[in-house]
């Protein structure tokens, strides 16, 4: 029981850490500027100049500057943690499970002003919103995947497509509207009220 519970949290090795080094300089690096002059007259090269790194740095962690404001730690672990959940659980369970795992990490990691700074970006700069909807197809694939292994289906059956997007578009919406009201109402509780939606309908 002892070694399962050690090997349920996976270190992160030491490439790994210095990669998150990275890219939190440069998103606060980021955030640091558009604070001073705003999202558009940010550029790159001031990026790259403020987090002392190069624009190609940049550029490798991230291929847009609106990417910056929108990429986390947890995208890149929620296949893996979405594949951890039993296999007999609803993959609505198993988001609300690994979701609200994210945000309390989120939460701890990222402070609420910065927090407020990012989803703001998302609803008034048209570039970031864009950008946002064609990375939400990217986790939109992710579940795809995800759902088309629990049923035994393939993951480009229309039904599948469609269930993943619904639960993707749930959770685009829920950020946009806690975005819009982000000081009467908390994320975790938008997000999990729009998986219940998903799951059980008006």
């Amino acid at each position: 029981m002892a070694a399962s519970a050690q090997t349920s949290e996976p270190r992160i090795g030491l490439r790994e850490r210095k990669k998150i080094k990275t890219r939190t300089a440069i998103r606060e690096a980021t955030y640091r500027l558009i604070r001073e002059q705003g999202y558009d007259a940010t550029t790159v090269e001031q990026i790259a100049e403020a987090a002392e790194v190069s624009p190609s740095t940049v550029f490798r962690y991230f291929p847009t500057k609106e990417d910056i404001v929108l990429t986390d730690e947890f995208d890149p672990i929620l296949e893996r943690e979405l594949r951890a959940r039993p296999s007999d659980e609803s993959i609505v369970d198993s988001l609300r499970h690994v979701i609200d795992h994210s945000l309390q990490l989120a939460v701890q990691s990222e402070d609420p002003e910065t927090s407020r700074l990012r989803m703001r970006l998302q609803v008034e700069v048209p570039a970031v919103r864009s950008r946002m909807m064609e990375s939400m197809s990217v986790t939109g694939q992710i579940v795809c995947r995800v759902v088309a292994e629990r049923t035994g289906r393939d993951p480009g059956d229309l039904e599948v497509r469609v269930y993943a997007m619904a639960v993707v578009g749930a959770l685009m919406e829920a950020t946009m509207y806690w975005a819009e009201r982000p000081d009467s109402v908390e994320l975790r509780e938008v997000v999990l009220r729009a998986l219940d939606t998903v799951q059980r309908g008006l």
